[in-house]
């Protein structure tokens, strides 16, 4: 059987890990945290997994690698020159291993979205089939170099640009690309072009192989922008090392409560799509829909540590959201409570709607003929990040993006907030976040291509 090499695709959190096996036994690379997702397709396929390889600690979610290999009895690969407090086998470039007859895997040191980062070359009995790159060569892109500290940022930048080269020079234009970040991942310093790639391809595309060295460094340190907060915890967490994680469901909590932990000024998430949460919601819960990238945002603006509640429309939906949350080591949820909103509130006073509005909505509004019996906006808040308001922006709005807004609702100008975003998942949960602290808000859900006349910054 030729080798095969299967996805598993984190994508809330956009990002790949890879199972590449022979028939009989396999190596998976860049597990994530659940690992019940590798041990059933390899029962799928019915191999056993005989390696568990990390191309670096990972910054953007807890690594399933050590719980994987215990469970499984796999070797563990991790760079020699990583500080772990646990044991594995530690690999060097240049280090090769036989995983089976058939399949050999080659270790290539490619720092640059690490110091220490490694690639691991794929070959089979006819040479390279294609190389794991992690956070170093992605699709039209690489990763991005500013994690471990702007002081690192440049030099990292520059042995970015040098390590693609060298997987370019190392390998055949047909060598397949598997990368780990690169798909909504914050760990890019741009979103990948396309859904696979060769080597080849990437000599045509990749700004890594096209530009030179300077021109690359400072294209790639011009474009990166704010990344999540709870990025701090997942580095320390990978190198102490993460326990399978607790999948089990949280406690159940009734609507008195629930009432406890809102009053008490916990976060009380709800799970449900944003419009839903516009529709009806209780008082006082954020709008982090389980439809989008929850676990990104709400990490990111979640005090690391604090008790959070989860509501959902169904036991499934709490399931799902608690796995995501557990990739970023929020490991048990405070509790969690599901059905409808009236069901959630132990009286219906505390029930509310959250008025929705279109870009089309604020212009009239703006004009003095407020649609649906809106309230004029006395102020419009824009939530989103620094680039994306570079790039373009409504004249007059008032920027906060979104992971500052907790800390910022007492600098917004008094009386009704319009708040919009790029699409409008983030509106709701700054929507939800400014409703929360008392204020007269309108939820703008609508794309930003159909927003009135935008200026650009310094235009």
């Amino acid at each position: 059987m030729p080798i095969d090499v299967e996805v598993v695709e984190t994508s809330s959190l956009g990002d790949r890990s890879y199972l590449a096996h022979d028939g009989q036994v396999a190596v998976v690379v860049d597990p994530q945290r659940d690992i019940d997702r590798f041990l059933t397709a390899a029962g799928r396929l019915g191999v056993r997994i005989t390696h568990v390889v990390e191309t670096h600690m990972h910054n953007d979610y807890v690594s399933g690698g050590l719980a994987l290999a215990k469970a499984t009895g796999a070797e563990y690969l991790v760079s020699a020159d990583d500080d772990v407090a646990f044991d594995r086998t530690p690999v060097r470039d240049g280090d090769e291993l036989t995983i089976s007859d058939q399949m050999r895997i080659g270790v290539v040191a490619t720092p640059g979205h690490t110091f220490n980062h490694l690639s691991y070359v794929l070959h089979g009995s006819e040479g390279p089939v294609g190389v794991f790159t992690g956070g170093s060569l992605l699709f039209g892109t690489t990763g991005r170099t500013d994690l471990l500290g702007q002081e690192h940022a440049h030099t990292l930048a520059q042995h970015q640009h040098a390590s693609a080269r060298r997987l370019a020079d190392l390998l055949p234009d047909g060598a397949l690309v598997w990368p780990t970040h690169g798909f909504g991942s914050f760990c890019s310093a741009t979103q990948a072009d396309g859904n696979s790639s060769t080597i080849g391809r990437e000599r045509t595309q990749n700004p890594a192989l096209r530009l030179e060295a300077d021109d690359f460094v400072n294209q790639t340190l011009a474009g990166l922008d704010a990344y999540p907060a709870y990025y701090a915890h997942m580095g320390v967490a990978n190198a102490n090392g993460a326990d399978l994680a607790d999948l089990t469901p949280a406690q159940i909590a009734d609507p008195a409560e629930l009432r406890k932990r809102i009053d008490g000024g916990e976060w009380v998430v709800d799970l449900r799509s944003r419009k839903a949460f516009a529709h009806r919601h209780l008082s006082g819960t954020l709008s982090f829909g389980i439809d989008g990238p929850m676990a990104t945002w709400l990490g990111w603006l979640a005090p690391w540590g604090e008790p959070i509640t989860l509501l959902g429309d169904s036991p499934e939906q709490v399931a799902e959201a608690q796995r995501e949350l557990v990739r970023i080591g929020i490991d048990r949820p405070a509790a969690q409570a599901t059905g409808t909103p009236d069901q959630w509130a132990d009286d219906e006073r505390r029930l509310e709607e959250l008025p929705v509005a279109t870009f089309a909505d604020l212009v009239a509004a703006q004009q003095g003929n407020p649609p649906n019996g809106f309230p004029s906006p006395d102020v419009v808040v824009d939530v989103r990040l620094d680039n994306e308001w570079k790039s373009s922006h409504i004249e007059g709005a008032v920027h906060i993006p979104l992971p500052a807004l907790p800390t910022s609702i007492d600098k917004i100008p008094e009386g009704t907030v319009w708040v919009h975003c790029q699409g409008g998942y983030r509106a709701a949960a700054a929507a939800s976040l400014l409703a929360r602290a008392g204020r007269t808000v309108v939820c703008i859900d609508d794309s930003f291509d159909n927003a009135p006349v935008t200026t650009k910054e310094n235009a």
